[in-house]
């Protein structure tokens, strides 16, 4: 579920002081952007969303969490955003969240 290599090298690029500052800034964002998928899902930003939320995954080594949002983001851009299974993605966040806080190797 969550890639330690990638933490570890993210620890690395941006020092340990700064680490966590980066991953409040992170969970923050993610957040935002999740809760207003929950509340108000725009199809037609649906794309963009599934991009932002990969990328930040991506950043944080969230594995899972970022392959479910580009497969959102395939959907999304074929036209297919109703398709996306956004639960499954919420659900993915929570546990790769939990996970990464419990901490990991060299955490």
């Amino acid at each position: 579920m969550i890639d330690w290599t990638r933490v570890e090298e993210l620890k690395q690029e941006v020092g340990e002081d700064d680490f966590s500052e980066v991953v409040d800034l992170f969970l923050e964002e993610v957040e935002e952007t999740i809760t207003r998928l929950k509340q108000t899902p725009d199809l037609s930003q649906l794309e963009e969303d599934m991009h932002f939320l990969k990328g930040s995954a991506l950043n944080l080594g969230f594995e899972q969490f970022s392959t479910l949002c580009q497969a959102g983001e395939t959907a999304a851009a074929a036209g297919g955003a109703e398709t996306i299974n956004l639960p499954e993605i919420f659900t993915s966040y929570d546990g790769s969240k939990a996970e990464f806080l419990k901490g990991g190797p060299g955490t």
